[in-house]
């Protein structure tokens, strides 16, 4: 497996390369793919099919100077900011059975990533919800895919530090939710593992083996594909 870790300066390149790496393997490069990349201003991705008046809270965002973007991948929206660790997997189908399916691709991501992750937190990790990790209850990473014919994106976030307060500010309650969840607030329901970003990196490159660097970016596709995230059509088609 290769390992990607870059971070684009605007949030629709990063939204970008993820697509772009999966078109990538899609069209035969040979070789899976473990990207992380780390947001430095805060804005809000909505999911594939996700509604902004329902999900977003559009005035304290635009008071707080919070954009609103949308990924191509399906599952909830979430505040991306400082203190927010990306992990995207693209895998071929054929990497394992289990890969078939959606919720079999959910098990084999998120089981992996609890066994790496439970010796660096110090603590017992739960899969919840859909796609959730948890501990103790509390939510520190949600994740969603993106399914082609022969590859597979999975990817989701690592909460470390995120203003869980601008979470409040920004989200509204999502219409579904998780039994575990309970109608708790976003406030009292995620949580930040307060772990050095490097310590989550290599407990995952150790256990996906993504041992050697990614050696080209697709580079004109991900500028191709930052114009479609940027744009109102784009964002505001739901």
């Amino acid at each position: 497996m290769k390992y990607l870790d870059y971070t684009f300066p605007t949030p629709q390149h990063n939204l970008a390369c993820d697509e772009a790496l999966l078109e990538l393997c899609e069209d035969g490069y040979g070789h899976d793919i473990l990207r992380v990349w780390e947001p430095r201003e805060p804005f809000v991705v909505l999911g594939y099919s996700s509604r902004i008046a329902a999900d977003v809270k559009l005035l304290p965002c635009r008071r707080a100077r919070v954009p609103v973007f949308r990924r191509c991948s399906g599952g909830g929206t979430v505040l991306q900011g400082s203190g927010c660790l990306n992990v995207s997997l693209i895998m071929r189908l054929d990497r394992s059975p289990m890969l078939a399916t959606i919720t079999g691709t959910t098990a084999f991501v998120l089981q992996r990533h609890r066994d790496a992750l439970e010796p660096v937190v110090g603590r017992a990790i739960a899969i919840e919800g859909l796609s959730d990790l948890a501990i103790d209850g509390l939510k520190f990473s949600g994740n969603a895919q993106r399914r082609k014919k022969r590859c597979v994106l999975f990817h989701g976030t690592v909460l470390l530090g995120l203003d869980l307060a601008l979470v409040e500010r920004c989200l509204a309650l999502p219409q579904r939710q998780p039994a575990y969840r309970k109608r708790r607030t976003h406030r009292n329901f995620l949580t930040n593992l307060g772990v050095p970003a490097n310590a989550v990196k290599t407990a995952l490159t150790d256990s996906w083996r993504a041992v050697s660097p990614l050696e080209q970016l697709p580079e004109q596709r991900i500028e191709e594909l930052a114009g479609r995230y940027a744009s109102t059509m784009w964002i505001q088609r739901c």
